[in-house]
């Protein structure tokens, strides 16, 4: 994300989804010139749109009890990006992030609802990490740094739904891959809540999407593999890995590139998972089973393309499957 942002541009993100009954689906999607963050039903129903920005909104996160959204803004002027909190009915919009440096984004609550994690970079310095605050924006706090020399980023942090774990995607600034293909890639991270105890449980080969997530249940990771076509000719799939970097699962199998599938969130019963389907160019919002089966399309193929898909828990009115 930090290039991303230096450049006002927004990255596409990933982000907790935590135990509940099951509510509505956020994404960000273009609109005009503009991203901007809607809502839909799981059966496609009463597509709505929660923000209407002078700028990009994006790297949408539902709070646990699915009342209000974290998302990223990166006014059209330039000036940078911040972490925004709205409810979920697109009233009450507050700034978290006015007061401090340049860029934020990227942000996902913890279990309890009471802070925030997200990535903050600074383009004078490029300075990148893993922050936590408040959800009030106050309590600002360093948590990873994994890369000191600058040379990487971390980004898309989320919290483990027992909230002792962090996982974000992150790349270490070196290029990888045969000549004369050599290109960054990003590879999957997990530290203890504080910062500590860094592990990366798969290779920049992987090729992450900057979109991953916990099961409810904290079993599983939520993932996307050759993200950005690092394997040329190969297609994007959705695949799961359990939090200690073992048990590698494709949930989707697309070959050949013209197909491929992009991860969204589970569900917070866990029992599916929302996705983005491409196919030649054209985009689709579909869920699956928690295994991979039972395919359901949500919103039917067409530009409208969504991105930073998370499945809120419902907060009123009936479920919706």
């Amino acid at each position: 994300m930090a290039a991303a942002v230096a450049l006002g541009v927004l990255a596409p993100p990933a982000l907790a989804t935590y135990s509940g009954r099951n509510g509505l689906i956020a994404f960000n999607a273009v609109t005009g010139d503009r991203s901007q963050i809607y809502t839909v039903r799981p059966n496609g129903h009463d597509l709505r749109q929660i923000t209407d920005l002078d700028g990009d909104s994006g790297a949408v996160d539902w709070s646990p009890d699915g009342r209000r959204l974290a998302f990223e803004f990166s006014p059209s002027d330039g000036s940078g990006a911040s972490v925004e909190l709205v409810n979920a009915d697109g009233s009450g919009l507050t700034n978290l992030t006015a007061s401090v440096v340049c860029c934020s984004g990227q942000p996902s609550f913890t279990p309890d609802g009471k802070r925030i994690v997200f990535e903050r970079f600074d383009p004078e310095t490029g300075d990148d990490a893993v922050w936590s605050m408040n959800v009030d924006g106050s309590d600002q706090r360093r948590v990873v740094d994994p890369w000191p020399n600058g040379a990487g980023f971390a980004t898309d942090p989320n919290v483990s739904p027992d909230g002792g774990t962090l996982s974000f995607v992150g790349w270490d600034g070196s290029l990888i891959g045969p000549p004369p293909a050599l290109e960054p890639a990003q590879g999957l991270f997990t530290s203890s809540i504080d910062g500590a105890h860094l592990n990366q449980l798969l290779p920049f080969s992987s090729d992450q999407a900057v979109k991953q997530d916990w099961a409810p249940d904290g079993r599983q990771l939520l993932i996307g593999v050759n993200a950005n076509y690092f394997h040329q000719g190969d297609s994007a799939n959705i695949a799961t890995v359990r939090p200690d970097g073992t048990g590698f699962r494709y949930l989707t199998h697309y070959q050949g590139g013209g197909t491929n599938a992009f991860a969204g969130s589970y569900s917070p019963d866990g029992r599916w998972i929302v996705f983005r389907l491409e196919e030649h160019g054209s985009y689709a919002l579909y869920r699956m089973r928690a295994d991979g089966s039972s395919l359901h399309q949500i919103l039917g193929f067409s530009d409208f393309r969504p991105r930073a898909i998370d499945w809120g828990a419902r907060a009123f009115g009936p479920e919706q499957e």
